[in-house]
């Protein structure tokens, strides 16, 4: 498993190998004892898939607040997808900012989204699927969302003029200026 800091420290790029032969490759997506072994330590309690038929899809920016929130591990079943995390902890130097990655069935890469941060993903291809683990249950009471599109975060979702598809909510979601502090950082020093 290749192990690969963003821009934001605490979200990782996890490449799982690929073993391959002439009838195609097997992969271990998540093995818990060889990332412990890496620091990372998460018990996933539920795994979610999504299919958008449609490129330029946008889904999120999405979280859970606390006691549900969820650390995340995305990956693209088919398809190809562009996966945003963006820092919601209050206090924390990175506030606010976000980082993107590529993520695609041929390159096999993942996301991990700690908690504490918003998550959403645009599609770059036709019926792409998105999977992702989850360390909490979905709890409807916890559920909050981000407008995509917030000034104050200017995301580059790389629409090029285009307007995204979107769900109702989604299109009604509020700034996050408009959210409590759900989240805090607490500095190490």
């Amino acid at each position: 498993m290749q192990i690969k800091e963003t821009r934001l420290p605490e979200v990782l790029i996890l490449t799982p190998a690929r073993h391959g032969d002439a009838r195609g490759f097997f992969s271990e997506s998540w093995n818990a004892q060889t990332l412990a072994a890496a620091g990372i330590h998460h018990h996933f309690v539920q795994d979610n898939h999504s299919l958008s038929k449609a490129p330029n899809t946008l889904r999120g920016l999405h979280f859970q607040t606390p006691p549900h929130a969820q650390t995340k591990l995305v990956r693209c079943g088919r398809g190809a997808l562009y996966d945003v995390a963006v820092d919601i902890r209050h206090g924390s130097p990175n506030f606010g900012k976000w980082v993107g990655v590529e993520l695609s069935f041929e390159n096999g890469h993942q996301l991990l989204i700690p908690a504490g941060f918003m998550h959403g993903f645009i599609t770059r291809a036709p019926m792409t699927e998105i999977i992702y683990k989850c360390t909490d249950t979905y709890a409807p009471e916890c559920d909050a969302a981000v407008r995509w599109d917030d000034p104050a975060l200017n995301i580059d979702w790389g629409l090029e003029g285009k307007t995204p598809i979107l769900s109702d909510k989604d299109a009604k979601a509020p700034l996050l200026s408009e959210h409590a502090a759900h989240f805090t950082w607490e500095s190490a020093a």
